[in-house]
């Protein structure tokens, strides 16, 4: 068998028989059923309503959840198993380190999305048995933005755990990650940069680094296609990438921020010390 997909294998079945995987299901499954059960298919909010209004819903609040849990469960990857002894035992196998790195990356990546993908086809499969309308397309566009949200994350555990020598440190550095895009979330350190009179366009442009500040205005352009409720801003993101672009925009660039992310701890893992 291919030693990644191997490794891939040996960290789903590591992953399945943890706490962390167990409680990140209930959480996920908890929130599909209360929101099933909440009435919210009843309501109608600017035009969204029926399960299209329960999978905006749904997608907001896993911006809120996913995030941190992929980050506290993924720093220990590396750093956990060189704390562990489990190099000095896998440097006796002929297992490529590349091998290792992508599978434990891609299994960790399975572990996480599946879940997620899955409490969100329940609701789908729920909303057709109660023969509510099915947007396919919006269907789409939020796997796309759950898969984009994980594999940034992913990377950013990934390279943290690689460069931290320590789990302590590594969890330690996740959570301030963590805080510094909380407080650009929402615009919150921003608002010091606009009383500064820093030009709006370079404002809204290091919001728009943020993964999360991406990720929440593409929620937006799902309820919201004109970004009502995003205020001034909303001209010059509609004016800059427009809907469709913006949408894109969401799924690629975390996306791409994970993967870049992810490959400099490669690089890093193959050069560093593993002992």
């Amino acid at each position: 068998m291919n030693p990644m997909i191997l490794t891939a294998r040996l960290d789903i079945q590591e992953s399945l028989r943890s706490r962390w995987f167990l409680l990140f299901c209930l959480v996920f499954g908890a929130i599909v059923s209360l929101l099933m059960v909440s009435g919210l298919t009843e309501s109608r909010v600017m035009g969204f309503t029926g399960l299209s209004r329960l999978l905006v819903t749904y997608i907001q609040l896993s911006m809120a959840i996913l995030p941190v849990f992929i980050l506290i469960t993924t720093v220990r990857s590396v750093s956990g198993d060189r704390e562990a002894g489990v190099f000095e035992y896998m440097l006796s196998l002929p297992v490529p380190l590349r091998a290792w790195y992508w599978g434990k990356l891609a299994g960790r990546f399975a572990v996480v999305f599946v879940p997620v993908f899955v409490a969100m086809s329940v609701a789908v499969v729920w909303g057709l048995v109660r023969g509510l309308d099915v947007r396919w397309g919006l269907f789409a566009v939020y796997t796309g933005l759950l898969m984009a949200l994980c594999l940034c994350f992913l990377g950013l555990g990934f390279l943290i755990s690689v460069l931290a020598r320590s789990p302590d440190i590594a969890q330690a550095a996740a959570f301030l990650i963590w805080l510094v895009l909380l407080l650009f979330l929402d615009l919150i350190l921003l608002g010091v940069l606009i009383q500064e009179q820093v030009p709006p366009e370079a404002v809204i442009g290091i919001a728009l680094v943020n993964p999360l500040q991406v990720f929440r205005v593409a929620a937006l352009v799902l309820f919201d296609p004109q970004l009502v409720l995003l205020g001034p801003a909303a001209f010059l993101v509609l004016d800059s990438f427009g809907t469709v672009g913006f949408l894109v925009w969401a799924m690629v660039y975390p996306a791409a921020l994970g993967g870049v992310a992810a490959w400099v701890g490669y690089r890093r893992f193959r050069k560093g010390d593993l002992l």
